[in-house]
């Protein structure tokens, strides 16, 4: 099943795609976060769709990110070996965190804007993880029961900020940088683990990444399981599990993204994420 938030009227709704279209779910200001929150199961939104009498064809949806306030985005960085040897980094043998703020999170065919403060916007193509529930010291071989499904996820970074401290979070949380959706895939559709799916990132349709989720150093089940040995894992919980070699950083000459520039990723059997890029205008 693939569900969405939608901006419906003004307000968040959630909603699964059907053969008749997008099936809205629940009332005005609920979205897939929400009800994730409430404990409701791939099952009980099933329901909720077959009962459904609401419908937007998708062509007419305007989409939101899936979750408007997760409790926790984490992300991991440095998690395919050929990335981390274009970065400035050794690789790690502990799962490289951070976190991401609601604020800096957008969604598909969202415009993200290029900072006026810098000039290096760079891509950075994810498969994201969104928890149904959580939990402490879970153990790996029942961390993929705690996953709800799997998104298309854009960890857009602003390497200039990124790199002006040992602490990447202010680079990492420009407003609307982290795009994902349109679609949450209900785990029981995927490989375990979302494992083993093809991940490309186009630049005005231009290749930058290609790879597959299977090369991830740390697999979904490893990096929930070792962020829960510090951190309370919750339902709605959400978590960009780290992007492969290609982005502009790591080219001769760098490659930045820049006004028009329309930049998509897409993974096999999850979908296609768009955003346009746009510079930020100054206030006033």
């Amino acid at each position: 099943m693939k569900l969405a938030t939608l901006l419906v009227n003004g307000a968040a709704r959630a909603a699964a795609l059907t053969d008749q279209g997008l099936a809205l779910l629940a009332e005005p200001g609920v979205d897939l976060g929400t009800l994730l929150r409430q404990g409701k199961t791939s099952q009980d939104l099933a329901r909720l769709a077959a009962e459904a009498t609401q419908f937007i064809a998708p062509a007419d949806a305007t989409f939101l990110a899936p979750s408007q306030e997760p409790p926790k985005t984490f992300c991991v960085g440095l998690n395919y070996a050929d990335h981390t040897k274009e970065s400035p980094y050794e690789q790690p043998d502990y799962p490289t965190l951070f976190l991401r703020a609601s604020t800096s999170l957008g969604a598909h065919d969202a415009v993200v804007e290029r900072p006026l403060v810098s000039d290096s916007l760079d891509f950075e193509g994810e498969m994201v993880v969104v928890l149904r529930s959580g939990g402490r010291h879970i153990p790996k071989d029942k961390a993929l029961d705690c996953v709800f499904g799997y998104a298309v996820g854009n960890e857009i970074s602003v390497r200039e900020y990124q790199f002006k401290s040992p602490q990447w979070t202010v680079g990492k949380n420009f407003d609307g940088t982290g795009t994902w959706g349109p679609y949450v895939v209900t785990a029981d559709e995927l490989p375990a683990g979302g494992a083993g799916l093809k991940i490309e990132t186009r630049l005005n349709g231009q290749t930058m990444q290609s790879s597959n989720t299977r090369d991830m150093l740390f697999d979904v089940a490893t990096t929930i399981s070792t962020i829960s040995e510090a951190i309370t894992l919750q339902a709605g919980d959400v978590i960009f599990s780290g992007t492969p070699a290609g982005v502009g950083f790591g080219r001769t000459p760098k490659l930045y993204m820049k006004h028009g520039d329309v930049v998509e990723v897409e993974i096999e059997r999850i979908g296609l994420l768009r955003n346009r890029i746009q510079d930020e205008q100054k206030a006033g």
